[in-house]
């Protein structure tokens, strides 16, 4: 792992266990980040996992929440700009049981550039539905197991 990712990674956790614990519990890990996309991974194990074997339905939602609000951070860290954000609704399309860990994707980078120009420009919040796509690599490939469209909500000053 190279050193910006185990700060990412390190920032991460200090952030869930003292804002939202739930992130914590769920032991989150950032596999790849960059401009355009991020990627994490929750390991399915006995805080994750559901009474069939498979992830749990509320472990699934925090990984696509996460993604999403990590690229939305990573990006007002990067600017040096606040960038206050929430997501309005989500929905999500539960295809195959993930049996592994998971990884989360989300490759809105450049619409959130975007959104946070256009909340500059304007004053104004600006609401976008972004896409998160959750993958079980270990026992599935590329496969979809989830796909989640979140509605971000997101004010820049």
């Amino acid at each position: 792992m190279d050193l910006q990712r185990f700060k990412a990674n390190l920032a991460l956790r200090l952030f869930a266990w003292r804002h939202i614990p739930v992130i914590g519990f769920c032991a989150p890990v950032i596999e790849q980040m960059n401009a355009r996309a991020l990627r994490i991974r929750i390991p399915l194990g006995w805080r994750t996992r559901n009474h069939l074997g498979s992830m749990y339905f509320g472990a699934l939602a925090t990984g696509a929440d996460l993604v999403g609000g990590l690229l939305v951070m990573e990006k007002g860290r990067a600017r040096r700009k606040k960038v206050h954000f929430a997501f309005k609704d989500v929905q999500g399309e539960f295809l195959k049981r993930p049996e592994g860990d998971v990884q989360f994707d989300c490759e809105a980078g450049e619409l959130i550039d975007a959104m946070i120009d256009e909340s500059l420009a304007t004053g104004q919040r600006i609401n976008r539905p972004i896409q998160v796509v959750a993958t079980c690599p270990s026992r599935n490939g590329d496969e979809a197991m989830a796909r989640f469209v979140l509605t971000l909500s997101i004010k820049a000053s």
